[in-house]
Parts: structure tokens; sequence; C-alpha cells
């Protein structure tokens, strides 16, 4: 339910503390004249119950924002999260619905950073095994001995803010820090810090001898750190991951070390957390494990807290919602008008993310029909779409600068006419100097988004779940084969748009299967093999 946009006093607001926080929030909410309600630990059925006239929430990562949530909400306008990643929080339900989602994203930075180097520090010199030995009594070095940090190569993947805080301070350890970034390292990009070389990922894998990651959890990212990209780390190298479970393979990385590749790894989050007891890194005397530590000191927590506090009081004192996520520093009343618009936007960019091979380095973007009045908003939701698999905490506050440092020249167009529809959006993304170019065009049927175009295929496209697209021969069999090589894996094809493709031969087709669910590396491994395939993608919205 859209919740209703009139403007409300404090002492009208009713706003719900979700999760254990600062002191510092509730003094800062009471300070701008709110009485906020603190409800910690409920469930979902709980919060069904609770959210009903609430205006406001505030969470940290224990409680589950989820669309059930949202769609009980009835007068729900905000959604706070006091803390960078809203992997808890259903976005795409809260854009529909017309809640704004909004981080915290500087408040962690210093600190998920220093975490990294400490872990660094712990595992060059064994400070956790040698603290548990000396505990049993155990004074002997044997088995302890260590390695300097100075002249030895720190490889930070993702160079965002908490990756850019990390290698400054390595470098103040005079380490040599190199780092890999999809934006940033391809074709010419430049680091944003000084005495950093940007690689590709492979290289960096295999000169550094130390590698932390500093990015976010997506379908794009998740084993990022594969059995295939850890075999690359140089013999010796340790392994840091205080960015989110799920970037690497767990159980690869088990047999890594089993076997010496790898001297050891610092882990502070898990694909599952906690642990089960028998989780193959739990018990190694070469690993070490804590609790998703990345947040948690005074400093951070106080700076979340205030931060979240402060944002959502400025919302409804001024309309205005800064850090927010799924919609421009805008009012509530004008996200609820172009919402629709927004997300179908976000999805365009989303798209050319997955679909261009090399960076992109210039989008342009039409407007035209009745969106035509919202193109400034509507650019920023693609750039964000375009940029989130990049940089923790792309938002629509950062996303010119961050495009801007990744040397993305947007254009934006405003036409009045959208022929037979009543609004578009065509977004065009080209790498350097033109190689490779892709267009994406959609609409708004309802307050639904879907592709009407993509490349030169006319189609009608639901941009949600997952795409697997193929560029192939068209001949005789071939979608047969595809159709039972999928089926044969397990999943189902809930719609299929075909034709011809761009600029190829005449005899090149392009495809796109709808699943329910994501293929397989091995499914897409088997496709790809096919005599007729010239190109297999999985698109994932």
């Amino acid at each position: 339910m859209t919740p209703s946009t009139q403007r409300l006093a404090p002492s009208e607001t009713r706003i719900l503390i979700c999760d254990e926080l600062s002191e510092i929030a509730v003094e800062t909410f009471r300070a701008n004249g709110f009485s906020p309600e603190v409800c910690t630990g409920l469930s979902e059925d709980e919060l069904v119950a609770t959210i009903p006239g609430a205006h406001a929430m505030v969470v940290r990562s224990a409680t589950k924002v989820t669309r059930r949530v949202i769609e009980a909400a009835d007068e729900l306008r905000v959604i706070g999260r006091a803390g960078v990643g809203i992997d808890n929080v259903d976005r795409q339900a809260a854009t529909e619905n017309g809640i704004i989602v909004m981080n915290t994203p500087l408040g962690n930075t210093v600190t998920t950073a220093e975490l990294a180097i400490s872990l660094i520090c712990s595992l060059s010199r064994h400070i956790p095994k040698a603290d548990r030995r000396t505990r049993t009594g155990n004074w002997k070095k044997k088995g302890l001995m260590g390695t300097e940090l100075t002249g030895k190569t720190l490889g930070v993947i993702g160079l965002g803010r908490i990756g850019q805080v990390a290698a400054k301070r390595a470098l103040g350890l005079e380490m040599n820090v190199i780092a890999h970034d999809p934006y940033l390292t391809s074709r010419g990009g430049e680091s944003p810090v000084q005495s950093v070389e940007l690689l590709e990922l492979d290289e960096l894998l295999t000169r550094s001898d130390f590698v932390t990651l500093h990015v976010p959890l997506l379908d794009s990212t998740r084993n990022l750190l594969s059995e295939e990209k850890l075999a690359l780390m140089k013999p010796g190298a340790r392994l840091i991951n205080a960015a989110r479970g799920g970037l690497v393979d767990e159980a690869a990385l088990a047999t890594a070390l089993e076997e010496g590749r790898l001297a050891g790894a610092a882990l502070d989050v898990l694909a599952e957390e906690p642990p089960a007891p028998d989780h193959p890194l739990v018990g190694r005397e070469d690993v070490i494990l804590t609790p998703h530590l990345g947040a948690s000191s005074h400093e951070a927590q106080e700076n979340v807290a205030r931060q979240v506090a402060e944002q959502i009081s400025t919302f409804f004192l001024e309309g205005v919602a800064n850090n927010a996520v799924n919609a421009p520093a805008v009012s509530a009343e004008t996200l609820r008008k172009i919402a629709p618009y927004v997300l179908l936007a976000e999805k365009l960019g989303g798209f050319l993310r997955q679909r261009c091979e090399g960076a992109v380095r210039k989008l342009e973007i039409t407007v035209s029909g009745e969106a035509k009045d919202s193109a400034e908003y509507l650019s920023l939701a693609t750039l964000v779409g375009l940029l989130r698999s990049a940089e923790m905490g792309a938002n629509y506050v950062n996303a010119n600068l961050l495009a801007a440092e990744r040397n993305i020249r947007v254009l934006n167009a405003v036409e009045e006419d959208a022929g037979a529809y009543q609004s578009l959006i065509k977004v065009r993304a080209s790498t350097q100097g033109g190689e490779e170019s892709h267009v994406v065009t959609g609409t708004i049927f309802g307050r639904s988004p879907r592709l009407v175009r993509i490349d030169d295929l006319h189609l009608d496209l639901d941009p949600s779940g997952h795409l697997l697209m193929t560029r192939h021969h068209d001949r005789p069999g071939v979608m047969g084969q595809l159709g039972t090589m999928i089926g044969e894996s397990g999943l189902n094809i809930s719609r299929l748009e075909l034709g011809t493709a761009k600029g190829g031969e005449d005899d090149i087709a392009l495809a796109f299967f709808s699943l329910d669910d994501e293929p397989s590396d091995g499914l897409v491994k088997s496709i790809r093999a096919l005599a007729p395939i010239e190109e297999v993608r999985t698109i994932n919205l």
C-alpha cells in the first residue's frame, strides 16, 4: 500500500527502532522533536502486526524487512539502515510502494578497513594461534615463524571507500599495494589512491602475498574467488575477507589450505553465519575466524546511529531523503510518482552492466513521453544500476561522482514523442572507442517495468529474475537443443524471446530465456561448448 504524502509534525510521526542501536540514535531523534519506539527482536509475524501506522523503521542487519512486512505497512514512508549493506531489506518491494530506503555509507568505512589491516597483521605473525598456545602453558615458538609486512604485496579487490582506506593504511606499513576494480582496471582507468597500481584480477592474484576483499555480495560477485581463482593465487599467499560472506568458495579455500598452496586465511564473514560445527574452516589452526566484527567499534556504532537518526529526521522535517539507495534526494510525494520509472531505469543500467564485456565509458540516456519531466532523476537511476556491483553503497548521492571517477561520459536527452508508448527510456552503453555498444529500451505497463527493445530485437520482457542470453547461428534444431539442455538441468523456461542479432552475420540470432532459477556454471559451460553458439551470458535482474 502506497503511504500518504501528507507532511507530519514530529509529535505525529511514529518511528520504530527495530534493532539494537547506540543510545545516540534515540537522543538524536528526541533532539529533533521525535519520540521513537524501541521494539527489538521482533519476528516477521510480530513485525507484520506492529508495522501498521508506523511512518519509519530503523534497522541494522538482524531485522528482515520482507515484502510481507512492507505490504502490511499502511503508512510507512522510510526505512533507515544503520550501516551500508541493505541485503536484509526488500528494496524492490519498498520502491514499488513508494517507500524510501536509506543507508549510512560513511559510518563503517574506517572501522572495517582497520579490521582488515588487523587481520593481515594477525595472520602474518600467527597472533591468535600463539595466544591460544601460550594460555595452555606452551611457551615454544616452533611453528610460529612469521613474516614481515614491509615490502610484501597487498592485493585489494574493490577500490571503493573501504578499499581505499585499507590501501592507504597498507602503504603506511610500507607494503606494495596493487588493486583490482572492474570499473577502474579495465581500459585505462586511473587509481584514486596514489602509488596503487591497477591490475586485472588474475594478475593481482598471481602477484599478491596478501589479498583482501572489499566488494559487495551480488550475483556478479558471488564466489568471486572460486576454486579456479584461488588456484591462481601466489603459493604461500594469505586471504582476508572482511566484506561479505559468499565472496569466497569456502570449501575450495579449505582445500587450498589443506594442500599447503595457501599459508592462511582470515575471515570476518562467512556464507552461513554462524558457521556449522563441521564447517571445513572452523577447526583449522591456519585460519582466523571472527564473528562479523567489521562495524563493531564504539566510533562506528555511534556514527551510524547518529547518521541514520539525522537522516530520518531531515526526511520528515525537510522532505529530503539523503543517502537514499532507491531514489534521488526527493520528497516521498515525488518518489511515489516516479517510482516505477526509477525501478525501470535501474534495471536498464543493471542489464547493460552485465551485457557489456568491457567497462562502459559512455552512457547515452534518452527519456521520452510522460517520463521526460523526471529525466534528471532517471539518469541517476540508470547510473546507480550500472555502478551497483562496482561500488558498495552506490546511490543517488554519489552516482555522478563515481561515474566521473570511472571516466564514464553521460549524455542525456529528452524527447516529447514516445511513439506508440506513453513513455520510453532508451539507454545506449559503449566501451572505449565504441568497440562495443548495446542499446536497451524500456517502458512502464501499469506500474510494472518492461523491456521492449534490446539492440535490434523488439520484444516484451519482464526485467526480473534470471535471463540466459545466447548469440547463435540460426540453424534448425538449435533452439530445441538449448531447451532440452535447460530442461534437463531442472530449470523452467517461463518465457522466450528470439530474433535477429545486431550487426552480425545474416544467420546470427539472439535469444533470451527467462528462467525461474539461476543457471549453473556447468550448464552455461555446456551451452558455450555447442558449435552454433557464439556467445552465452547470464543476466540477473
